[in-house]
């Protein structure tokens, strides 16, 4: 028997949560109309060449549809910005309903208030399981160094607290 076969995936998602990430926003304007979804397992991969990764579900519909865009947005959330990691999240609903994002030249979407933003392209998909890791070309970035990341830990959102 395969070790994975043994593994439950509750137990994966349990173990898995006990490391805390910091929570994306991935978006872009795809025939005109901003499409975007939130990923907490944002990596950075390389210096030289630039890359960044997010692991996408092969059951995502809207990353079916956020691939065709030429470059991609890429939005590393606010500490206040919990609501807005849900509503990315959330399926059926207005992702963009009262968020203030601004779309570049390019048709990536960056959001308001994030700590850190990439501008991106798509440089390769690796499948992986029931994921696919999606390899990001970093074309340009910003970051505000005094505003907070939003955690993602245990299956909930929280915040940073700095040692004293």
């Amino acid at each position: 028997m395969s070790m994975s076969a043994v593994l439950h995936p509750v137990e994966l998602r349990r173990v898995f949560g006990a490391f805390p990430s910091g929570v994306t926003a991935v978006a872009a304007l795809v025939d005109g109309a901003p499409v975007g979804l939130a990923a907490s397992s944002f990596t950075s991969v390389s210096l030289d060449p630039p890359l960044v990764s997010v692991c996408i579900a092969h059951t995502s519909s809207t990353w079916r549809v956020l691939r065709r865009a030429a470059r991609l947005g890429v939005s590393v959330l606010a500490a206040d910005q919990e609501r807005l990691g849900r509503q990315l999240s959330a399926r059926g609903v207005d992702r963009f309903a009262d968020v203030t994002w601004r779309a570049t030249r390019g048709g990536e979407i960056l959001l308001d208030g994030a700590c850190a933003w990439l501008d991106c392209s798509i440089e390769r998909e690796i499948p992986a399981g029931d994921h696919d890791i999606v390899l990001l070309r970093v074309r340009a970035l910003d970051a505000d160094r005094s505003v907070a990341p939003l955690v993602f830990h245990q299956s909930t959102f929280g915040r940073l607290h700095r040692a004293a």
